[in-house]
């Protein structure tokens, strides 16, 4: 059973080795990490983490908490594929796609962002409507989406009065991209958070730059 634990801690040597030896204590084995963003003085990590089938999420929060300086920002469980180039795959595989390339694009996107779901939307005669969405996406769509034409990514604000209500109950992140100047936005959701770093947003920016120019 794997979890992604997304954790602020001290950015100085050891500091990783330390949170290692704490999850190791209480029988689990990191897998991946990647560094989500970085401050004065501190770092921010995802962490995949394999435990024994059964073990409870809160014992993970309990051990790496007990470190100085150390914060557990969101842990859920973690089903996707390990892979260090994810985001090369995902371009690779729009490019080569046969069928709908932007159903490709909203099915790869929440493995490589590492969210719980991806939407693409668009302004037509009646207003907004998604275009296509992944398999976790809501039923519910937003019908009004003011921030439309969007020039760059960004996170959007998950409060604001366009946002679905049961988007906002369930604590929802939202970013956005456009995908060039084709009118359409890749839409990110987060449930639950955590919230998007502003490195993820540029990361998010990089992505939909150069899969714009894969579909032309």
């Amino acid at each position: 059973m794997s979890f992604l634990l997304r954790v602020q801690l001290p950015d100085r040597p050891g500091s990783l080795g330390q949170l290692a030896l704490a999850l190791g204590s209480v029988g689990a084995d990191i897998l991946s990490l990647d560094v989500v963003d970085r401050g004065d003085g501190y770092a921010v990590d995802d962490l995949v983490v394999d435990v024994e089938p059964g073990s409870l999420p809160d014992t993970l929060i309990t051990a790496a908490e007990a470190l100085d300086d150390v914060s557990v920002d969101s842990i859920r469980p973690y089903a996707g594929i390990l892979d260090t180039h994810r985001e090369l795959e995902l371009i690779d595989q729009v490019a080569t796609a046969r069928d709908d390339r932007l159903q490709v694009l909203v099915d790869g996107a929440p493995r490589v962002l590492r969210v719980g779901w991806s939407t693409i939307v668009a302004i037509g005669p009646h207003g907004a409507y998604r275009v296509v969405g992944s398999s976790g996406a809501p039923e519910t769509h937003a019908t009004d989406v003011p921030w439309l034409p969007l020039a760059k990514s960004a996170a959007l604000d998950d409060e604001a009065d366009w946002v679905p209500q049961i988007w906002r109950d369930m604590d929802t992140k939202l970013a956005a991209a456009p995908l060039g100047q084709s009118g359409k936005v890749l839409m990110l959701g987060r449930p639950g958070g955590p919230e998007f770093r502003p490195s993820e947003i540029a990361r998010l920016g990089y992505l939909t730059g150069i899969i714009a120019t894969v579909l032309g």
